[in-house]
């Protein structure tokens, strides 16, 4: 290596879910391009749903992740619901809000505890970080396994719930099936409250987004199952218009599309979520999120963590308001008859908006399906992020700079698998 090029070459980026690379190149002591690499081998998803049945892409999409599995299969019932016409009953959306509440707290804490609190507190993983932070950690996973346990009682197990179906569930719950679970989220909202005041002490880089925030918008409610679609620089527009305001490009050196907002990047996820809606948090929520020193928007992405953690909060809140209120539907589940049509459905994965749009043909079979995930959405704007960080940091030397590109992708939470194990991070210096 000449004193003119330095390669700086990262063998694994750990705690993100996916595979993935970052190209840096600096000449003259400048930026002159990042490249988010994705080359994980395309999963053909959309291809493998055309010629099944209507009622089948529930099921199958929540394949695409096992972390987020019910964002898939929300967004696909909301989707083929609406090319067939039906309107599922209040009662079972409810439901549907409520399992939804069980995804967003285990994945969110997951993220917290064992892929980006290390970053913030010196470690390299999770394991180096109990030794000094047993009850931390300890608290982090009785968080999750409560996550679990939610998902586990309305979707019938954590990872690919069998109890959703198209127009429903199969089953539903009586009200008294709901004590222990609802004994088990007191107990956690207690937990979720010391995780916001645990992670708002954490030393955050600063960096300020400049993007369009996208998310969905509910009327007097956190969006959660389903929504209209807001933004930030612009008026909001109906589910049905996604495809004529977002369009998704290749570029040569990654294997997921790019996704722009009416040919500017974006960013979808906690921080456009919490930035549009803060309003709307419950009032735990709204006062954790308050003593957090966070505002009505937040922007910087390293304090992503904060965010969530107060979505953690207001999920928590959300699932114990629903089970308060439960009565148990008249039927488990709307009849969804197929007919031809095109249907659109979204939804707010814990990483950010999830859509999907189905065109069911005259035989009742899926005829084409289109998949667009929050990860792939975000690339750009990461990409941005990332030479913006770069740039503002070119005195570090090679491994601090590594260090704080990793973290600041790490921010992002970015499930590459559903558009980065692994990255490999080239810095060269010409």
């Amino acid at each position: 290596m000449t004193e003119s090029t330095r390669t700086l070459s990262v063998g694994t980026l750990t705690r993100v879910e996916g595979e993935g690379a970052l190209h840096v190149t600096l000449k003259d002591g400048a930026l002159q391009s990042v490249q988010l690499n994705i080359y994980e081998p395309p999963r053909f998803f959309e291809a493998f749903l055309r010629g099944r049945a209507h009622t089948e892409p529930p099921d199958l999409t929540a394949r695409v992740c096992g972390i987020c599995p019910v964002a898939y299969q929300i967004s696909a019932c909301n989707a083929i619901e609406d090319a067939c016409g039906v309107r599922v009953d209040d009662e079972l959306v409810a439901l549907r809000r409520l399992l939804y509440c069980g995804e967003w707290i285990h994945s969110h804490v997951l993220h917290i505890y064992l892929l980006h609190a290390p970053d913030f507190l010196g470690y390299p993983d999770i394991i180096g970080m109990s030794r000094d932070h047993a009850q931390d950690v300890e608290r982090g996973l009785a968080l999750k396994k409560a996550g679990n346990q939610l998902m586990e009682f309305v979707g019938g197990r954590a990872i690919h719930p069998i109890n959703v179906r198209l127009g429903g569930f199969y089953s539903v719950p009586t009200r008294s099936d709901f004590k222990p679970i609802a004994e088990v989220l007191r107990r956690a909202l207690d937990s979720a409250l010391a995780t916001v005041e645990w992670v708002s002490g954490f030393e955050f880089p600063d960096l300020e987004l400049d993007h369009e925030f996208l998310a969905l918008a509910a009327p007097g409610r956190y969006p959660i199952e389903d929504g209209t679609i807001a933004r930030s620089a612009g008026p909001p527009f109906p589910v049905a218009d996604f495809t004529a305001h977002v369009a998704e490009s290749q570029v040569p050196y990654s294997t997921a599309l790019h996704a722009t907002l009416d040919g500017g990047r974006y960013l979808t996820g906690p921080l456009a979520r919490f930035s549009l809606n803060s309003a709307a948090l419950s009032p735990v929520a709204a006062q954790a999120a308050a003593r957090a020193g966070l505002s009505a928007e937040c922007r910087n992405p390293f304090r992503s963590i904060v965010v969530r953690a107060v979505e953690v909060v207001y999920a928590i809140e959300e699932a114990l308001r629903i089970i308060d209120g439960y009565q148990r539907p008249a039927r488990p589940f709307v009849e969804v008859p197929a007919r031809p049509g095109v249907g659109h459905g979204v939804s707010e994965a814990p990483r950010g908006l999830l859509y999907h749009r189905y065109r069911i043909g005259e035989d009742g079979l899926v005829a084409a399906a289109t998949l667009i995930p929050p990860t792939s959405q975000n690339q750009a704007a990461i990409e941005a992020d990332l030479a913006r960080l770069v740039s503002a940091n070119l005195s570090r030397d090679d491994a601090a700079l590594t260090a704080l590109c990793e973290q600041l992708i790490r921010s992002y939470d970015p499930c590459i698998s559903c558009s980065a194990h692994f990255l490999k991070l080239t810095v060269d210096r010409q």
